[in-house]
């Protein structure tokens, strides 16, 4: 590869190291699927509008369409694959299967990412937009099928899965805080 053009990298996926040669213009979402087989991950919009390509950095939620590979080199990267604990599902995994939180699938893995992230950024106190109050000292606000909404409104879902989903990520705080895998989180959520 013309090296004015591309770079050598080593991305942390799901605690494994893998060294790419890639393209400076190569999306995180490619290389993810097309050059490491990680097909978990979905092309959606490829314009960062419909969440399909949600992935976790640093714990954080990213559309993986609009992040550069380059520019992830040096985070840790958490897809669809990494979300389970071997053999254990997330909460967030187990309540979407109970809840039937999916129809056709194809938005789950974006959905159950960003939902894992949205629990601990609600957990850590990040306000939503539809949060009453805002102020650093509040503690979290009860996490109601409207924060649920408003918290996962950058995924979207083509089957119109919703109830479904604002019932499992309720479910998923809820056991995610009883197991220990969630801190704080506090529910009230009746779709």
């Amino acid at each position: 590869m013309d090296q004015s053009t591309s770079s050598d990298i080593i991305l942390d996926i799901n605690g494994e190291k893998h060294a790419l040669s890639v393209d400076h213009r190569t999306t995180l979402l490619d290389a993810l699927r097309e050059r490491l087989d990680l097909t978990g991950t979905k092309k959606g919009c490829d314009q960062g509008q419909c969440g399909a390509c949600t992935v976790l950095l640093d714990g954080q939620r990213a559309v993986s369409c609009l992040q550069f590979a380059v520019a992830a080199e040096g985070r840790h990267i958490t897809t669809i694959e990494g979300i389970a604990d071997g053999e254990r599902m997330h909460p967030v995994q187990q309540a979407f299967l109970e809840f039937d939180g999916y129809q056709c699938g194809y938005c789950t893995p974006g959905q159950i990412c960003s939902a894992v992230a949205m629990l601990e950024e609600h957990a850590a106190g990040w306000p939503s937009a539809v949060t009453d109050d805002v102020r650093a000292e509040a503690a979290p606000p009860p996490l109601t099928a409207e924060e649920i909404r408003e918290r996962m409104s950058g995924n979207l879902c083509r089957c119109g899965a919703y109830v479904q989903i604002v019932e499992a990520v309720a479910q998923a705080a809820t056991r995610g805080k009883e197991t220990g895998m969630l801190e704080g989180s506090e529910t009230e959520a009746s779709a």
